[in-house]
């Protein structure tokens, strides 16, 4: 069986993911692109042998070529797209942040429900072997009841003083806690369970314009978030991301998370180089010591660098778009989905008002 799929973005990240994944898939077929550059989407079709090319999002939806969409474009774009998609029956993929805001990313899961369409919203970081072991050993006891977490993702992307969509809050619907603080927010909520309150205070460091591309002001977003949890169980949790960060790695980041319970001690590195590590130790047994990712998990990605895992996982695996697609196929469900997606977007709307309002915030309260 094989599923026509239509991308619709020609970014770096649909050229460096989602169509080398896709065209290694046996059960895909990329038939039509959508960009808003003519040249650049027939650049884009040359090089990966699309035969179809739009600069409407809307033609191609409504060209009958396609059964599933991958919607990889700005975020302000992802709500009318993708609810369009669901309109017309077909199978989503769409990059967080699901929404703008919680009503739109509820409305996008809900409609994609009432429709029966299979959903997917990528939150890429908890495709990695750190997190997955993390959470093979959290779900199976290994630190016994969770206590409280502490993770932290620090970059320097938001060190330049230019302008840039993701900290325009009409592009980005936020700044760095909707951009990076998702990833972390989804794998927090996926390794503990649901978020009941958040508090958060948010930060501007850079010397940034004051001005967009065309001159124009703009409402300026988060360059840096710092986020505590109160989780369902009782367990809490502090989240700190900064783009203001510097960090001299190949990809300009690292990740650092620890972990505590009643029973013992997990701890991960990243270094987006050569270090991907999982580190613990239950009570008794002293120093945390590595805890090797078995090969399972590796399932055959290369570890010589976290580069070459990330390829991997993305492009050679049954992860992220190629989930989507056996999904679709073999009609088995999909996380994380559109409702991880807009419970998220809720999280990340009520840190938001939580900092306006310097209180903590019920995330129910958030509709």
């Amino acid at each position: 069986m094989t599923i026509s799929v239509g991308v619709i973005g020609t970014s770096w990240w649909a050229d460096s993911m989602y169509l080398p994944a896709l065209t290694k898939s046996p059960h895909a077929k990329v038939t039509a692109i959508c960009g808003r550059n003519l040249d650049n989407a027939m650049t884009f079709a040359e090089r990966w042998q699309i035969p179809h090319v739009y600069t409407d999002y809307e033609q191609l939806i409504d060209s009958r070529l396609v059964e599933a969409v991958i919607v990889s474009t700005s975020n302000e774009s992802h709500y009318p797209i993708t609810l369009k998609a669901i309109d017309k029956g077909l199978h989503v993929l769409c990059e967080k942040p699901l929404g703008l805001n919680y009503a739109e990313a509820k409305q996008m899961a809900d409609f994609a429900e009432q429709r029966g369409i299979k959903h997917l919203t990528p939150f890429t970081y908890s495709y990695m072997p750190t997190a997955r072991y993390l959470k093979e050993l959290i779900s199976g006891g290994y630190i016994g009841k969770p206590y409280h977490l502490n993770m932290r993702y620090y970059t320097g992307y938001g060190r330049k003083g230019e302008y840039s969509w993701r900290f325009d809050v009409s592009k980005g619907g936020a700044g760095a806690i909707a951009d990076i603080g998702s990833h972390f927010m989804y794998i927090a909520y996926w390794l503990y369970g649901n978020i009941t309150s958040v508090c958060c205070q948010l930060g501007q460091f850079a010397d940034r314009s004051s001005v967009d591309n065309e001159g124009k002001p703009y409402e300026r977003a988060d360059e840096n978030a710092v986020v505590m949890l109160q989780f369902e169980s009782g367990a809490q949790g502090v989240i700190h991301i900064s783009t203001v960060c510097y960090e001299d790695t190949p990809f300009g980041q690292t990740h650092h998370m620890e972990f505590h319970g009643s029973e013992g001690t997990l701890y991960t590195f990243t270094d987006w180089d050569k270090v991907q590590q999982v580190r613990g130790a239950r009570v008794g047994e002293g120093v945390p010591k590595e805890l090797p990712i078995p090969e399972h998990i590796w399932a055959g990605a290369r570890h010589d660098t976290v580069h070459n895992t990330y390829r991997d996982i993305f492009r050679e695996q049954d992860l992220m778009a190629r989930q989507f697609i056996k999904g679709i196929v073999e009609d088995t469900p999909l996380r994380p989905d559109f409702h991880d997606g807009a419970t998220i977007q809720r999280l990340t709307d009520a840190a938001v008002k939580s900092h306006h309002e310097r209180c903590w915030v019920d995330v129910e309260s958030i509709t």
